[in-house]
């Protein structure tokens, strides 16, 4: 089903392994498949789609155990990146390629395991050079052990407070606010990106087995780490450069981003 039209219709693929991915396809013009990062949806870049979608037709897609795609189990990262691979398929064999976060790291895996993937642009993939700065070694043990004793919600806090390290207090508030019910729904799925992320190494191998030509993207009001990151990981790809964002923290504003994202994907 084609959509040329800038409403977003929600469409689906079966994935290698059987599992059902749903996205929104929205716009018209070359293929652009988006990737979330670690605890959010598909809606976490819906800003970004709807900006997009006036010059790429855009997948949006949920990961595996988001939204209304399915989540067959055991989870590895190779199963993902099928995933992402079943999208690239639905959206003609070729892309362009956009990973937030943690689904930037997933991108970069998918781009490196050979997906068709024409650019490659990440937003702020976490990895962290300084090793006394990464998160705990036993995060996916963790997650585990919290979910397997129904505690969502110290999941979810503990991603929050160990993990992205933000304050308690931003932890105790975030479980007043309304969204907080969707990062419980969601705590099952933080394990799977701690996978992906692996010891938060900047992963110089994969990198070099890109071929895409990729563009690493930060923004400047952002963790301080992110800068050194993305100048590493540049330069551990064939053909990666970086950009900045001014004033940009790491939940950037789509309106700001997209016409970077944009203009790489369109040269």
């Amino acid at each position: 089903m084609t959509n040329a039209t800038n409403t977003p219709t929600l469409e689906s693929v079966t994935s290698k392994d059987g599992t059902r991915i749903t996205f929104d396809r929205q716009g018209s013009g070359p293929a652009v498949v988006l990737v979330s990062g670690g605890s959010v949806d598909r809606g976490s870049n819906a800003g970004l789609a709807a900006i997009l979608a006036a010059d790429f037709t855009v997948f949006n897609y949920d990961r595996r155990g988001r939204g209304e795609s399915g989540d067959t189990q055991p989870y590895a990262v190779q199963r993902e990146i099928e995933d992402i691979e079943a999208v690239i398929d639905a959206a003609g064999g070729s892309a362009n390629l956009y990973g937030s976060s943690s689904g930037a790291a997933l991108a970069l895996e998918a781009a490196a395991a050979g997906a068709h993937v024409t650019k490659l642009a990440l937003w702020e993939p976490p990895y962290i050079i300084d090793e006394n700065a990464r998160p705990p070694k036993d995060q996916v043990q963790q997650y585990e052990r919290m979910i397997a004793e129904g505690r969502r919600g110290d999941a979810a806090e503990y991603f929050m407070t160990q993990v992205v390290r933000l304050p308690a207090e931003f932890a105790a508030f975030a479980k007043t606010q309304p969204w907080w019910a969707g990062q419980m729904a969601l705590a099952h799925t933080l394990k799977y990106d701690a996978i992906i992320m692996g010891d938060y190494s900047v992963p110089e191998r994969s990198a070099a087995a890109v071929k895409a030509p990729t563009v690493v993207i930060t923004g400047t009001a952002s963790m301080p780490f992110m800068a050194s990151t993305a100048e590493a990981l540049s330069k551990a790809l064939p053909n990666g450069e970086t950009r900045t964002l001014e004033g940009q923290e790491h939940n950037v504003a789509p309106e700001v981003l997209a016409p970077v994202v944009k203009a790489f994907f369109a040269s």
